[in-house]
């Protein structure tokens, strides 16, 4: 889910393996020259799930090692699980919905986080909970450790090569 620390963390692991990380924002951006939130406004839904699809993606055909950052909805695409199960460990960062709402606070770039950002974030992590789980390999709480905690848990967790 937005807010649950896939950035941060994603940058920290990348500089304890020294593998490359890919960002969804970023290759999103690189992709279509615009926000998800602009690409929502813009193009409409559809699109902006399409673009979210095509990164990931291209996070997934990155030469491995590597780290990508996926879009929290590509998780409600079948294929896109099946991918994910075929192609990655996948490291499903988990926070509720309140400490979400106050770290997605005053992103421009995020979409759906209107007046009640906490409510949209609870039934969305409540629908999407069930999918995250059934394409995770290793579940860590991010809103109980801070993010240098989690990304040093996920690569002994992982036995991932550690620089740090």
């Amino acid at each position: 889910m937005m807010g649950s620390g896939k950035s941060t963390i994603g940058r920290l692991l990348a500089a304890r393996t020294g593998w490359p990380f890919y960002d969804n924002d970023e290759l999103l951006e690189q992709a279509t020259g615009l926000s998800a939130r602009n690409l929502l406004a813009t193009l409409g839904e559809r699109a902006m799930r399409a673009a979210e699809a095509d990164a990931l993606l291209l996070g997934l055909n990155q030469p491995a090692p590597c780290i990508v950052g996926s879009a929290g909805g590509t998780i409600e695409d079948p294929e896109l699980r099946r991918r994910l199960r075929e192609a990655a460990s996948v490291v499903w960062l988990r926070a509720n919905p309140a400490t979400t709402a106050v770290r997605a606070a005053g992103a421009d770039h995020r979409p759906w986080l209107g007046a009640d950002a906490e409510a949209w974030l609870d039934a969305t992590a409540a629908r999407r909970s069930p999918l995250y789980r059934s394409v995770s390999n290793l579940t860590v709480d991010t809103d109980i450790q801070t993010a240098d905690e989690a990304a040093a848990f996920i690569c002994d967790r992982l036995s991932l090569p550690s620089r740090a």
